[in-house]
């Protein structure tokens, strides 16, 4: 067997897709629920938002404390990371939740587009969230939209504004976006291994891609990301009943390249993350 794959489940991501598909949880027992059974299925890691009664997106704190204190009760050891994207907030409220101490949260190192919109990280912000995630202990996970985010990120861990070793994730398949490219795919991974040998890393694809991602990561020896935050469907005829679904499709996959998934222990220590609270 080679070495062991992290799967990382995305449990619900900011947009209102619950009436796309009802599995998508939304409050936060609902979340909580939904990672046990994504834990169980084989998720090393969780990707977290949380939302208001009313379903909007929140960087609340307190929603992020609850959220955090049910994975941990229910979930032993799992990584948890939580999400500074733009779809939660504006400017630092993006970043409130980073005093809770997570194990890890998202950090985009640089802007592009999405389909409607700019999704601006301007270089004032980037450096404030890199700066609070170095004071409060949280790892961040380097969310690479784009090419030039690789040497962004390398560039942060050279000048002490990262501490290596860092952990990439190339997004692609957003609209206006990097594209589900396999040659595009095969640079990012080389020039993350040149610019930075330690890190780790992975992949995300939205939507139709996101199984294609996983076999492209598990084949070169990268990590693993699904859940309904990226894509609602087993398949292009099935919604996905729930995010442990995702998550056992994710294993099969991973099985297929010699590749058994990470327990959350052996995740944390290929993230170089502290033992679990």
């Amino acid at each position: 067997m080679r070495d062991p794959c992290i799967i990382c489940v995305a449990i619900t991501g900011s947009l209102p897709v619950k009436a796309n598909n009802p599995a998508v949880p939304i409050s936060v027992s609902e979340q909580i629920e939904s990672t046990h059974e994504a834990f169980e299925a084989g998720a090393a890691l969780v990707h977290c938002y949380v939302r208001n009664d009313d379903g909007s997106p929140t960087s609340s704190p307190e929603r992020f404390a609850q959220l955090m204190e049910g994975i941990r009760a229910h979930c032993p050891g799992m990584i948890v990371q939580l999400s500074t994207g733009g779809r939660s907030g504006a400017g630092r409220e993006r970043g409130a939740m980073l005093q809770l101490r997570p194990d890890m949260a998202s950090l985009a190192v640089g802007s592009n587009n999405f389909p409607t919109r700019v999704y601006e990280n301007s270089p004032e912000l980037v450096d404030w969230l890199a700066e609070e995630m170095l004071k409060y202990g949280v790892k961040p996970e380097i969310e690479a939209f784009d090419l030039s985010h690789i040497f962004q990120s390398a560039a942060m861990a050279r000048d002490g504004r990262l501490e290596p070793p860092l952990h990439v994730q190339f997004v692609m398949g957003v609209k206006n976006a990097l594209p589900a490219d396999r040659e595009a795919f095969g640079f990012m991974v080389q020039t993350t291994k040149r610019l930075m040998p330690d890190a780790t890393w992975c992949g995300a694809g939205i939507g139709p891609h996101q199984a294609t991602l996983n076999h492209w990561c598990a084949k070169l020896g990268g990590h693993c990301r699904t859940g309904l935050e990226d894509n609602l469907r087993l398949d292009k005829h099935t919604l996905a009943p729930s995010n442990a679904a995702l998550v056992r499709k994710a294993v099969e996959i991973c099985a297929e390249h010699g590749r058994p998934p990470a327990t959350a222990a052996e995740a944390r220590a290929l993230l170089a993350l502290p033992a679990s609270h």
